[in-house]
């Protein structure tokens, strides 16, 4: 359904030291900076940017907005959530952890990312 996720960021070094830590965790490469400044990540078939926005306004966290990201089991989604508080991000509401109370059980982490962007890990566990 989606060709690429892409978030702002006021800073480009920080982000790149952030979500280095962030994919490198997943077992990602680092990212690269294209022609134009943006910051890429290529993991598992996704494509995830951050730029500075083309209006030369400041990056601001989309109220409301949370990107998820896939992962293999509570242990790798434990792990991108340190790797990503170590690197400058903070956690955020509830520690990492199983959350009950829908249709299935799911294992979750979430932070913001030192612009503000809200990140989720998300593990489906068996039923």
């Amino acid at each position: 359904m989606f060709s690429h996720v892409m978030v702002g960021s006021n800073d480009i070094d920080r982000s790149k030291k952030f979500y280095d830590a962030l994919f490198g965790a997943l077992g990602g490469k680092p990212g690269s900076v294209d022609p134009k400044g943006r910051l890429v990540y290529m993991y598992n078939g996704g494509l995830f940017l951050v730029s500075k926005p083309i209006d030369g306004k400041a990056a601001t966290p989309a109220n409301g907005g949370t990107i998820g990201f896939a992962m293999t089991g509570p242990e790798q989604a434990k792990a991108w959530h340190d790797a990503g508080v170590a690197a400058g991000g903070t956690s955020i509401e509830d520690p990492p952890g199983v959350r009950t109370g829908g249709a299935f059980p799911m294992y979750l982490a979430y932070l913001r990312d030192p612009d503000g962007n809200k990140l989720c890990a998300l593990h489906r566990m068996p039923a």
